[in-house]
């Protein structure tokens, strides 16, 4: 009774587990979720950014031109000066007195030149008649020229000595901001040591000049020869500037000319672009960031930057749905970001579906169901 009571109780575990195994085969674990994106090509800007420094557009060092004591000073130190404005008043006395001085020789060369041309036409006639020498007509022929070379001579001087008295007013060579004052009133300046006054710069527009690696050179120039750019060209490519606070400059530069020396010592090359300054919010010597518009990548691809992993290695790759719906890793090239996308310039092709959440649920070769 007791084998017989032993048996029918395996029999009837036996039979249980059959069930549980029936039922465990007739209800696998479905596939996992991942959301998806199917990507295309499409055009998409191409920008750099740049460090740069701002400097003003014409600079202009106001020196002294003639020896003497300052006067006056005749402007505020940080204001706008025109053009030909009076900046300082060097005393004029002696200029005036050399002035005056090469006028009167210059009256005495003429008067002498006046005798002299009489005394050549009086003795040409009688050199004629034999009524003087050869040799003193010859001598009143030169007495003549040599007078007409002085009066050249005094006009010269006089020239000279208006354009030293003129010097004595220091007026502005250009228009712009004038900065410190660098000579007081009563200070002696020197023509030979060509004193420093004051500088004046024009800072609207405004340069900025902008370094560029050769390395970020080349790579451009051999997109645009492969034809993966379009380059808008040097007089229509835009800047814009980001300020040392973050902010954003509400103008809008063009590109001016890239140099085409790269430096020994960084490596790098110099783009100057110009900027509208009209409020002076930029100012010489500022650090600036720009971006310029380059041009446009007519095949990239956008892939959403969650949908974008780095192995050890520092490669870029992807999960991808097949056909099948099963995960296969793609190595891509992701170069840069655009928003909140990755711009992919190889690895994927129109209509890849990218694995963009549900990446760690997931292992290449397995089915999924893709949402």
């Amino acid at each position: 009774m007791k084998n017989r009571y032993a048996i029918s109780i395996a029999l009837a575990a036996a039979i249980s587990l059959g069930g549980c195994r029936d039922d465990v085969a007739a209800d696998p674990a479905p596939p996992p979720q991942v959301s998806v994106v199917t990507v295309r090509r499409t055009s998409v800007p191409v920008t750099t950014d740049l460090p740069g420094r701002t400097s003003a557009y014409l600079v202009a060092q106001v020196r002294a031109r003639v020896d003497g004591i300052v006067l006056k000073r005749a402007f505020e130190e940080g204001s706008n000066v025109t053009a030909n404005q009076l900046l300082y008043q060097i005393d004029p006395a002696p200029y005036r007195a050399a002035l005056d001085s090469a006028r009167a020789q210059l009256a005495r060369a003429r008067a002498n030149a006046e005798a002299t041309a009489a005394q050549a036409q009086r003795d040409a006639v009688l050199v004629k008649a034999n009524a003087v020498s050869q040799q003193v007509y010859i001598n009143a022929v030169a007495a003549q020229r040599q007078a007409a070379a002085d009066v050249s001579a005094g006009e010269a001087a006089v020239q000279t000595a208006t354009i030293n008295l003129g010097y004595t007013n220091v007026v502005a060579p250009i228009s712009g901001r004038i900065g410190t004052s660098l000579v007081t009133q009563g200070a002696y300046v020197q023509a030979q040591a060509a004193t420093l006054m004051s500088t004046i710069q024009q800072i609207d527009p405004i340069y900025v000049d902008l370094n560029q690696t050769s390395v970020e050179g080349l790579e451009l120039r051999r997109q645009v020869a492969t034809g993966g750019l379009k380059v808008n060209g040097p007089d229509q490519a835009k800047v814009r500037l980001l300020l040392e606070d973050g902010t954003e400059y509400s103008q809008t530069g063009t590109l001016e000319f890239t140099d085409i020396t790269v430096d020994a010592g960084t490596g790098s090359v110099t783009v100057r672009a110009l900027f509208p300054n009209p409020h002076h919010v930029l100012l010489p010597g500022m650090f600036v960031r720009a971006r310029i518009d380059l041009g446009s990548d007519d095949r990239a691809i956008l892939v959403p930057e969650d949908g974008v992993t780095h192995d050890r290695t520092g490669k870029a790759t992807v999960l991808t749905v097949g056909p099948d719906n099963k995960v296969a890793t793609q190595t891509v090239a992701a170069t840069r970001t655009v928003g909140d996308n990755w711009v992919v310039e190889s690895g994927l092709k129109d209509g890849d579906r990218v694995i963009v959440s549900g990446v760690q649920r997931v292992q290449p070769g397995m089915a999924v169901q893709p949402q």
